[in-house]
């Protein structure tokens, strides 16, 4: 019999809706049933290719007892963090308060007026090593619920109260170098010299830090900052997190080796690793860079894309109930994939043994494999038949939920590759998804964007801080790709809108906006997380903006929202080292390029070419009316001659025009 989830449209919320749990969505029918049967709330928060929610929902969910517990002293309610990263983002801050770590799934108990007083992750049904488990904790709960439910009103009200309170005005001065320096050495610190990456298992990816090494390296000239992150990088591309048949990342190492991942790919995890072996490439021309970064978008256009152009949010991490076995091997598996010879090559190249890495299975890596530092050379026939042969053998489920910030990181990705690599794909791609952003998802009209899509239909939930801040980060890198200046003008009505309805009044911005249902708390993030947090994004978005349209209102709210941050981080700023990005075009001297020219000529190609992320270019067709409006400093350039003529700014002044 189905519960109340079976109208839902989120994938993982129907996941749920066959259990005999009597499961409510976030809403106020759910509240309302609280209050008028005098019932706490369970709040249960995960999404669809979350393992350990799969595991908690067969032992826990679709178990009769607790169902019956479930619904006779509790209103059950479920949510999908993806589709509701505002209401996860309160009662996260409360479960890492509480126990000094989160995850999912998340396991809230609380007031029919959403005030918690039990929060935890991950329950086995029974006690277990040391573990409370669910069925004793939601009896126990239960029977204080009606014999002291003044401590538990109480504990709820203290959390609440905590919760909402003002963080003290904290007076870091202005946002300076030091915090670029201070953020490097923290970075250095916590490095991993012998396996790559940043601190102990579980290991992840975090690619605003290897963004962040990569341009501080070359702003600074600091060449070690520049080796952490492309060791990082080969690591990684060696490692098990890596689908060495499929290409892409898996979501996080589980060692420091980087071997056994945890295997659910996410889409925005694969748009940011793509950008960052993208971004390392554009600086020597590496090939191995160049390989993993197609790879990478190859495997989201194949695997991730709907029709639509947008790309669903990601893989799951099991398959038939089983984790990871869409991606473990056997040799004899392989030998019957490839037959005896070609089987034998592929097990000794990508470590497939007898004993396995994982459970008796193997996991393809070439960390030990001293022959191939690089992409292995004559097995690409093999590799791609395995493939195949894996995708018929069992089927991976995707979210095919639609979120509008994590494609905008995807368009980032798609257009920076399609410029850099100047490959036709990745720029139809990218201008589909750009399409996908602005009329499905509602982009071209910021009151009407929309935070989730659902095939081509919207959800009745609005955009949020980072779908409105990548989304418009996409657009200005695609104005790279195609020089079309409506998309600055686009991104620069996003940014107005972020101003309008998300400020705090501080210089920091609101997660939601205020049209935005009113949760216990308006949620508001300074750190990057597995992400970038959107307030970071807000600043980069501000600093590119500034820097393309010559308006001095971006850069006024950039420094602001920048002196805010690094107030906030000023004991860790390597907590925010995305909006670090955006502080080292402030600190370090940038210039503007600007090419008057009915077409990219060869110099602006070859300006194009480089790396050099301190410097913007702008292309000036001639009757370009859009380009007048977005940067109104172009407007008296001219041609000379006839010619391509370039006009080359720094520091708010432009030198004298020139011609090739």
């Amino acid at each position: 019999m189905s519960n109340h989830l079976i109208n839902e449209r989120s994938p993982y919320l129907l996941q749920h809706a066959e259990n005999p749990v009597d499961w409510y969505p976030w809403g106020p029918e759910a509240f309302e049933k609280a209050r008028r049967e005098d019932k706490p709330v369970f709040l249960s928060i995960g999404y669809a290719t979350c393992h350990w929610c799969h595991v908690m929902a067969r032992e826990s969910f679709e178990n009769e007892t607790v169902a019956a517990v479930l619904n006779r002293d509790y209103v059950p309610v479920k949510v999908d963090r993806e589709e509701r990263p505002d209401v996860d983002s309160v009662y996260m801050e409360v479960c890492t308060a509480v126990n000094g770590s989160g995850g999912w799934p998340l396991t809230i108990i609380m007031t029919p007026e959403q005030q918690p007083f039990f929060a935890g992750t991950y329950l086995p049904r029974e006690n277990r090593g040391g573990r409370v488990g669910l069925l004793p904790l939601l009896r126990a709960l239960a029977g204080r619920w009606r014999s002291d439910r003044a401590s538990l009103l109480k504990t709820g009200a203290e959390l609440t109260a905590w919760l909402r309170q003002e963080a003290a005005e904290t007076d870091g001065g202005s946002a300076d170098e030091s915090f670029l320096k201070k953020a490097s050495e923290q970075l250095r610190a916590s490095y991993d010299a012998e396996y790559g990456g940043f601190g102990t298992a579980p290991k992840f990816p975090a690619p605003q830090n290897l963004l962040f090494l990569l341009r501080q390296s070359a702003f600074s000239g600091d060449k070690g900052l520049r080796q952490m992150a492309e060791f990082t990088l080969q690591q990684m591309y060696r490692g098990g997190i890596y689908d060495h048949l499929g290409g892409g990342f898996c979501r996080y190492s589980t060692d420091r080796e980087w071997l056994a991942p945890h295997f659910e790919k996410t889409l925005y995890d694969n748009a940011l690793l793509a950008l960052c072996y993208t971004e390392a490439w554009q600086d020597g021309h590496y090939a191995l860079w160049r390989s993993v970064a197609e790879n990478t978008l190859d495997y989201c256009l194949r695997e991730l894309r709907l029709d639509n152009g947008g790309f669903c949010s990601g893989q799951d991490a099991d398959s038939e109930g089983e984790e990871g076995k869409y991606y473990l091997f056997t040799p004899s598996e392989v030998r019957t994939a490839l037959g005896e010879e070609h089987g034998k090559r592929i097990c000794e190249c990508y470590d497939i043994t007898e004993e396995g890495n994982f459970h008796g299975k193997s996991i393809p890596n070439l960390l030990i494999n001293q022959r191939w530092n690089l992409i292995p050379e004559g097995y690409e026939d093999d590799v791609e038949r395995l493939r195949l042969w894996r995708q018929e053998r069992c089927t991976l489920r995707a979210d095919t939920k639609l979120l509008s910030g994590w494609n905008g990181l995807m368009l980032i990705a798609l257009a920076r590759a399609a410029r850099v690599f100047d490959d036709p794909r990745y720029t139809a791609a990218a201008k589909a998804l750009a399409d996908f952003l602005l009329h499905t998802a509602g982009a071209d009209s910021p009151e009407d964007f929309a935070a989730v899509c659902y095939a081509d239909e919207r959800a009745p939930l609005p955009a949020q801080l980072d779908d409105c801040v990548f989304t418009a980060l996409g657009l200005l890198e695609l104005y790279r790709l195609d020089f079309d200046a409506r998309h600055i003008l686009q991104a620069a009505r996003l940014a107005e809108h972020v101003s309008a309805h998300f400020a705090d009044g501080k210089g920091g911005f609101y997660r939601t906006p205020d049209t935005a249902e009113t949760l216990l708390k308006r949620p508001q993030e300074f750190y990057d997380g597995a992400m970038p947090s959107g307030s970071s994004g807000a600043a980069v978005l501000f600093a590119e903006l500034g820097r393309m349209t010559g308006e001095a209102k971006w850069t006024e709210r950039c420094d602001r929202l920048l002196a805010l941050l690094c107030a906030r981080a000023e004991r860790y700023p390597a907590g925010i080292v995305f909006a670090l990005t955006a502080l080292q075009s402030r600190v370090f001297p940038t210039r503007e390029l600007v090419c008057v020219s009915d077409a990219p000529a060869p110099m602006l190609r070859a300006a194009l070419g480089r790396y050099a992320p301190e410097l913007t270019v702008l292309l000036k067709r001639p009757g370009d009316e859009a380009l007048a409006e977005a940067a109104p400093f172009t407007a008296a350039m001219v041609q000379q001659d006839g010619k391509p003529t370039y006009y080359l700014c720094q520091n708010g002044a432009c030198g004298l025009p020139f011609t090739e």
